[in-house]
């Protein structure tokens, strides 16, 4: 599947399982320890500030553009590995308010689309480098969120399942 494709029907599908919950619903945690479907969302949101990056300073790749993607395919498919978020893309504790969050999700969305849909791809971005990785192409960047929303969408699924078991 083209990347943009990948893209958009991932987070299309992600965006209407969150227009489907109500504000309650939301913010229902599933158990103790587990985000609730906003902070799941929230933390995608966060995530999504990789734009920034994406459209930050960039230099010439010296090694094939799309290098590191099936390593992060790998990793984020494995569904049977527990991941730790990064401090700065943990989500909001607090009430999160739906309207709010799925319009900065769409907005991050539509900024990413534009990127991958009008800069070059094959860029080494340089203002932020994930430590296990180094230094992600925009190609890489990009498919890192579709397969980090991917990773969510499965969690999403759950705990929405979850919650709406206990009603």
């Amino acid at each position: 599947m083209k990347l943009s494709e990948a893209f958009q029907q991932a987070t299309d599908e992600f965006i209407t399982l969150i227009e489907t919950l109500d504000e309650d619903e939301l913010n229902m945690k599933p158990e103790y320890g587990r985000w609730s479907p906003g902070q799941i969302s929230d933390h995608i949101h966060k995530s999504y500030a990789s734009a920034e990056t994406m459209i930050g300073h960039t230099e010439s790749t010296n090694r094939a553009p799309e290098e590191k993607v099936s390593s992060i395919r790998n990793v984020f498919t494995d569904f049977t590995i527990q991941m730790q978020s990064p401090k700065a893309i943990l989500p909001s504790e607090q009430h999160l308010d739906k309207s709010r969050l799925l319009m900065n999700l769409q907005n991050r969305v539509a900024q990413i689309m534009e990127i991958i849909n009008t800069r070059d791809l094959s860029e080494t971005c340089l203002d932020f480098v994930i430590p296990e990785y180094g230094a992600f192409t925009r190609l890489e960047w990009a498919w890192f969120n579709t397969y980090h929303t991917q990773r969510h969408l499965h969690q999403l699924k759950d705990v929405i399942h979850d919650i709406t078991k206990k009603r």
